[in-house]
């Protein structure tokens, strides 16, 4: 199978969460409805992440991974282009790969995955890339779950 991107628009990616844009005017904007914790105990968790670019041409994705019980969001801090590549839960338990939808993410645009929705790993590709990453954790398995797919590629262009 082979997964198309198309470019990230809040539309398109309703089912799986929201984008978050990058203010072009003063002010704020609040992207507080997005957020999900499904756990009483588990604490707000903030991080900072440096990505290497990958040069992977196409990309091949044999593992998705997912929050069951917390939402998680990544905020570009110094980004360029970046992939999204997302699955629903199926019914049957897992990732729904007939459902695999990719998405390219300029470095003005954050998402915030929903809980319990299958993604693959961040992926910056044109060069290095800095991320604020926020979710709830509470140091029990349900904090991330991974799981190997049967290998899919996605075309970069």
């Amino acid at each position: 199978m082979e997964v198309i991107p198309q470019p990230l628009t809040q539309e398109a990616f309703a089912p799986f969460g929201d984008v978050i844009a990058v203010p072009e005017v003063a002010g704020r904007t609040y992207y507080e409805d997005a957020l999900g914790n499904l756990r009483p105990t588990a604490r707000a968790s903030l991080s900072v992440s440096l990505k290497p670019e990958t040069s992977d041409r196409p990309l091949k994705a044999d593992l998705l991974e997912r929050h069951e019980f917390s939402s998680q969001t990544f905020m570009p801090l110094d980004v360029d282009r970046w992939l999204i590549v997302v699955a629903p839960h199926a019914q049957t338990g897992g990732p729904d790969l007939a459902s695999v939808r990719a998405f390219i993410a300029n470095g003005k645009q954050g998402v915030t995955y929903r809980p319990n929705t299958w993604h693959h790993g961040l992926t910056v590709l044109d060069r290095p890339g800095r991320f604020a990453v926020f979710m709830w954790r509470d140091g029990g398995k349900g904090d991330e779950e991974f799981v190997p797919v049967a290998p899919f590629t996605i075309r970069i262009p």
